[in-house]
């Protein structure tokens, strides 16, 4: 059997493939189980900065959850079917919301349900022209259940949210940029030079300032502003003692690119 993960890493960047093409890259168990171990190798790689995160084939980035596997959980009742399926899928989006490592999705096709809630996990998306979302869990009988209930209401807004939600309807790119699930729409040719452009631009600053950011943020937006600032607090101050930024202060000064070591 294939690996259901490929991993590229290139010049600081992971290339991170969702690989079950034949199937449009239904998240089934094993796919899911690997991609966190394939996170987990990536986050202490300190030769990874970033991370780009798409699907292989032509057709679809992730067409959401394998159903002939998730609904075998389902027949053996609620405590399996939270286990199994809820669980770990929404295991697997924390883990993408609160990765320290920039992850930006290269939406390829097909967003569908899982697909759609790996795009609002991620920290950026870039959408091919080709890329078409949905959120059809409401047509299994079923809210959507790997976070898209509480993370594209924060997104787009409840109403705009809640009219996907409940539909089950397709969307288009341009949608999606619309109701803030992606940054940008690109020819599907130029995704992937696009992503890899985005990431580049993240990876010359210090790998530190960019785990501290992306922490603030995704905390932050859980809290009150008053807890939100702490966090912002607490993530300036554990920078302070690090040589990143006393090199980028000293850079600033002198007037020249500053190198940034991670540490």
């Amino acid at each position: 059997m294939s690996d259901p993960i490929l991993l590229e890493i290139n010049d600081g960047i992971a290339l991170v493939t969702l690989n079950r093409p034949d199937k449009h890259n239904a998240l089934n168990y094993a796919l899911i189980d690997r991609l966190m171990a394939v996170l987990d190798a990536v986050e202490t790689d300190a030769g990874v900065r970033a991370v780009i995160l798409t699907g292989a084939g032509e057709h679809a980035f992730s067409a959401g959850a394998d159903i002939h596997e998730f609904s075998e959980s389902v027949r053996r009742g609620r405590d399996a079917a939270v286990r199994d399926f809820v669980a770990r899928g929404q295991a697997m989006t924390a883990r993408l919301e609160a990765f320290r490592k920039p992850v930006i999705a290269a939406v390829n096709g097909l967003a569908y349900g899982g697909g759609c809630e790996i795009t609002e996990a991620v920290h950026l998306a870039v959408a091919s022209e080709k890329a078409r979302f949905a959120k059809p869990e409401i047509n299994l009988g079923m809210p959507p259940t790997f976070g898209g209930t509480q993370r594209l209401p924060r997104l787009a807004g409840r109403k705009r949210a809640l009219e996907l939600l409940l539909t089950g309807d397709a969307f288009t790119p341009a949608r999606a940029l619309e109701i803030g699930l992606v940054n940008i729409v690109v020819p599907h040719e130029a995704l992937l030079p696009t992503a890899r452009e985005l990431a580049g631009r993240i990876v010359r600053h210090s790998p530190l300032a960019v785990g501290a950011v992306i922490t603030a943020v995704t905390r932050g937006l859980n809290m009150s502003i008053g807890e939100g600032l702490q966090v912002e607090s607490e993530q300036f101050a554990a920078m302070v003692p690090t040589g990143d930024l006393g090199e980028g202060i000293n850079a600033w000064i002198e007037r020249r690119q500053p190198v940034y070591r991670g540490r």
